[in-house]
């Protein structure tokens, strides 16, 4: 027996150098390992979700966003077309009243502010269809494109007014100055 005994620790002495054993396993630290795994997972899920819902949250801001500025370019539409209209109603009657303005100049005068009251009045019912009609399968960023066009023409047609209004005025101010020039009193 005991030379069974010197043999095997023997050969455990000369074997040590060329095996190199059986490998062991902590099993609480795979388990570990699994459990982290399950809940990266889920987390990583749970972070895919909420990318989703923001990016769905994105969308819907940048549509009222959208809506938003479209409201905007039609209300200052709006307000250009009531001004246009304002100058118009106030001015023209003053330039058509003026006596220094001649019979013949009226329709002329006349014509002139009609055409762009028609531009605008057209641009207006361009607009409504533009709003209320889903014809055009437009979408929203088309759609404020055109409508900030529609802004800045009207813009214009203000400016236009404007500038055709002080023309006027200026006519009947020289005018009315000539006539005062020619009918003055000389005292010698």
């Amino acid at each position: 027996m005991k030379a069974k005994i010197i043999l095997f620790f023997m050969l455990a002495l000369c074997s040590q150098g060329h095996s190199q054993g059986m490998p062991v396993y902590d099993n609480t630290n795979f388990i570990s390992l699994a459990k982290s795994l399950v809940e990266s997972a889920k987390q990583t899920s749970q972070l895919l979700k909420t990318v989703e819902f923001l990016n769905e949250q994105k969308q819907r801001i940048e549509q009222v966003n959208s809506v938003i500025k479209q409201v905007r370019a039609v209300k200052e539409i709006i307000r250009n077309n009531q001004e246009l209209v304002k100058i118009v109603q106030y001015d023209l009657e003053e330039v058509l009243n003026s006596p220094f303005i001649q019979p013949e100049e009226i329709e002329r005068v006349t014509v002139s502010f009609h055409s762009l009251m028609d531009i605008a009045k057209q641009d207006m019912e361009f607009m409504q269809q533009l709003l209320t009609s889903n014809l055009l399968k437009m979408t929203d960023a088309e759609r404020l494109a055109i409508l900030e066009a529609q802004k800045e023409r009207s813009r214009e047609m203000i400016a236009e007014v404007r500038l055709r209004t002080k023309r006027f005025k200026t006519i009947i101010s020289f005018r009315e100055m000539q006539s005062k020039i020619n009918n003055r009193t000389i005292n010698f």
